[in-house]
């Protein structure tokens, strides 16, 4: 079936997933990044321009999370000023929020590397894995 515009801008495709966090003694509500928060995403893990771009994946863990945690109602828990703070809780909760964020946002190991591609190891700010 080839698909209308009409069905295509009407399609329900965010799909959402509990995730359970025992560090922070109970659930949270992930949703898979839309396309503009998945650029931004990207977008801010590129500082500078040029010869002079740096690769910046410190608090990667914490950006996704707080683009990907939304509540009942599908508005999100945190914003940009709660990334910090977020970045200092358990590495560990972190990772499991994030992987689930990973996956529903289509987000791979593969994108990462290309992302990374053309920065040499002395230009990036920290690693990820996945």
């Amino acid at each position: 079936m080839i698909l209308t515009r009409e069905q295509i801008l009407g399609a329900n495709d965010m799909k959402t997933e509990p995730v359970e966090v025992p560090e922070w003694g109970g659930s949270v509500i992930v949703r898979g990044m839309t396309g503009v928060e998945r650029d931004r995403l990207e977008q801010d893990s590129v500082k500078g321009k040029g010869n002079d771009a740096k690769i910046n994946l410190i608090n990667m863990r914490a950006r996704m999370v707080a683009a990907s945690v939304v509540d009942e109602s599908g508005k999100h828990l945190f914003g940009s000023s709660d990334i910090e703070m977020l970045g200092n809780k358990s590495a560990a909760a972190l990772t499991r929020v994030f992987t689930v964020a990973q996956r529903l946002s289509g987000f791979t190991q593969e994108d990462i590397a290309e992302l990374t591609d053309s920065f040499t190891d002395d230009q990036t700010g920290a690693s990820i894995s996945a």
